[in-house]
């Protein structure tokens, strides 16, 4: 048995092995989670077993996760997308619990008459299998650029009322566990305790809220800050506890209040290391529960409760979708993105095996499904566009509709600009290539967007860069110039790769957030490079320089050799504590001082190998000297180094000795 020092050491090794692992095969960590808690668990390896500190451990996993929820929970989001929210959103938790339900029933007839599964626990089940995963489906649609699509709007729709619909379920399940004989008394008392608790909280807290943390945010303390979140978050959760409800609705409650004050953000923030180390240890203790011999045992009702939810959760989405207007790719790919199960499921699976309400048996093989199912979700998702075109010929129509009027558009134009993208940087651009006569044809993939600047007369169309038929359609082979004005790597390296093969003389310029991608970007074919971060410093020296009386003429000059150089000058900081967050392959900066016992000293800039990183500049005294090859370091000196973070601190220590 370990110590709790011990259990915590096991917990978090074999979190950081599993994350890593999963990472490299392109999965979600939350998979490795899961992945690590079924291997080191009791039925398996038996390295760690269930216990209170454990359990403890994941139940304020999940507090902070419904805390970050309420902080997203907004009343004017939820009136803009109020169709899919409460109309598709609601439709498909109602009918998923009501389908569960009608089939407990019949697979009851094929288990063990020793295994009962009440209505009680049916509904719970189904509340559990109604959730889809946020973490998985959100990373997807951002990686494919998905989000403002309309399949995309809809499935956030969706996800956004099943968050919602966490926070009754939590009242409902654990009341139904109560004594069955008086449950309309028990739900009654739950409600009007859930009741109380919101009126007290939402009516009066809001005020107290807003007040307090301004007290606090004046002492200009972060750890006092830091402080009084944990205390807030953990506070309302122990209100709502005692008034006999769930710890989670009371985190719920206080993301709620602190999400409509102006400290919103902030406290995001300050919040997410919380969430998601304790988060990753709540998936954990999940993985922990799996008895893998019962599952080996049980193979073929695993499998049966792992096809049958995924299909009927398919279709009943792409039903829904298609009764609420969706067309029928747009149906099929919303049905496929939310057909697995989700974290919130494994939220309310747990409760359900703490209530007692299902036999720890059916928990076993629902819990195996549901973990299968989330493994099976990026290639789902993945092969989305596939399976919708082999199975859905409006769909074959539509496309081949959309790229036959986007060929018409173009077909007359030459020596045209095509504009990857139509967002607020695509057309500004737009504009300007108008004021000047140049023609442009646009491509976006939000259909609103595209509809209303159509109708303002822009050309723009529906369609993706990153795929060869759009460009075909859009006229590369005639164009002058290809402008990408969204700031993804990914997507980017895809559009250049396509242009590489179709036109491979035609320039292309890309947007990129800052200069950690210029490198790749080049090598994969972009003409030019424009960073926004960088251009928005050389603007703003642009400016301060011009105020403080440096001839314009010198100032346009400074401005050109940056961009010529790649912004080799200006790539690379000093980072400070509010950038402890930042991609650490970001360039930066660091200083070195060097003392009499530094192996490097005597010796030449040039004979060192600072191993990824570079020797920028060297400051002797009040004096900085450009680092040149025969540059003689000495004792004292504080060199500057630029690189990664690895590459930083290998230098550093290769140049201390």
């Amino acid at each position: 048995m370990f110590s709790p020092l011990e259990l915590t050491l096991v917990l978090l090794g074999s979190a950081v092995l599993g994350v890593v692992a999963f990472r490299m095969l392109h999965l979600p960590p939350m998979l490795g989670y899961l992945a690590v808690g079924i291997l080191i668990g009791p039925n398996a390896l038996g390295l760690a077993e269930e216990s209170h500190a454990t359990h403890a451990l994941a139940e304020f996993g999940v507090v902070f996760l419904m805390f970050s929820i309420g902080l997203e929970f907004s009343l004017p989001k939820l009136k803009s997308m109020r169709g899919d929210v409460f109309g598709l959103g609601m439709a498909q938790v109602v009918l998923t619990i009501v389908a569960t339900m009608a089939f407990g029933w019949v697979i009851a007839s094929a288990l063990p008459p020793a295994i009962h599964i009440s209505w009680q626990a049916a509904f719970a089940l189904g509340g559990a299998l109604a959730m889809s995963s946020t973490a998985i489906v959100v990373k997807m649609l951002t990686e494919r650029l998905e989000l403002e699509s309309e399949h995309g709007r809809k499935i956030i729709g969706i996800l956004l009322f099943q968050d919602i619909a966490v926070v009754p379920l939590l009242i409902l399940i654990p009341a139904l566990a109560k004594n069955p004989d008086n449950l309309a008394a028990t739900l009654g008392w739950a409600a009007l305790k859930a009741v109380l608790v919101l009126v007290l909280l939402l009516f009066f807290g809001q005020k107290l809220m807003r007040g307090w943390f301004t007290v606090v945010v004046k002492r200009r303390s972060q750890e006092l800050f830091m402080l009084n979140l944990l205390l807030v978050t953990l506070g309302a959760a122990w209100i709502t506890e005692r008034a006999g409800l769930s710890l989670a609705l009371g985190a719920f409650l206080a993301g709620m209040l602190i999400s409509e004050t102006e400290y919103k953000h902030q406290v995001e923030e300050d919040i997410k290391p919380f969430r998601d180390v304790l988060l990753g240890l709540f998936f954990i203790t999940i993985g922990m529960l799996l008895n893998v011999r019962v599952v080996l045992d049980n193979w073929w009702l695993v499998l049966a409760l792992l096809v049958l939810p995924v299909l009927m959760k398919f279709a009943l989405i792409a039903g829904l979708a298609k009764l609420f207007g969706s067309s029928d790719g747009v149906s099929m790919r919303t049905g496929l993105a939310l057909a697995q199960a989700g974290e919130f499921g494994f939220v309310l699976l747990n409760v359900v095996g703490g209530m007692e309400l299902v036999d720890p048996f059916v928990v076993q093989v629902v819990l195996a499904s549901m973990v299968l199912s989330m493994l099976a979700a990026p290639f789902l998702i993945e092969q989305s566009d596939r399976l919708v075109l082999k199975f859905s010929s409006n769909e074959w129509m539509m496309q081949s509709l959309n790229l036959t009027q986007l060929a018409a558009r173009t077909m007359s134009a030459q020596q045209h600009v095509i504009v990857a993208g139509f967002g607020r940087s695509g057309q500004s651009l737009a504009t300007l290539l108008q004021e000047e006569g140049i023609p442009y044809q646009a491509l976006d993939l939000d259909p609103t967007r595209v509809q209303e600047a159509r109708s303002a007369g822009a050309s723009v169309s529906y369609g993706d860069a990153a795929r060869r038929e759009s460009l075909i359609a859009a006229g590369i082979y005639r164009a002058s110039a290809l402008v990408i004005t969204y700031a993804s790597t990914p997507s980017a390296l895809k559009v250049l790769h396509l242009v590489h093969e179709l036109a491979p003389t035609l320039p292309v310029i890309v947007r990129s957030h800052d200069d950690s991608d210029l490198d790749r970007l080049k090598a994969a074919g972009a003409t030019e490079v424009v960073p926004e971060l960088m251009e928005g410093s050389l603007m703003l020296a642009s400016h301060a320089l011009v105020m403080l009386g440096v001839p314009l003429r010198r100032v346009v000059h400074r401005v050109q050799a940056a961009r010529e150089e790649r912004y080799a000058s200006l790539r690379g900081y000093f980072h400070g504590i509010s950038d402890v967050g930042d991609d650490a392959e970001t360039a930066r900066l660091h200083t070195v001082t060097l003392t009499q016992a530094s192996n490097c000293v005597g010796r030449t800039v040039g004979d060192i190998d600072v191993d990824g990183a570079e020797i920028m500049a060297v400051r002797r005294g009040r004096e900085r000297l450009d680092a040149g090859a025969d540059m003689v370091l000495e004792a004292g000196d504080v060199v500057v180094l630029r690189g990664n973070a690895q590459a930083v601190a290998r230098a550093e220590q290769l140049l201390l000795g």
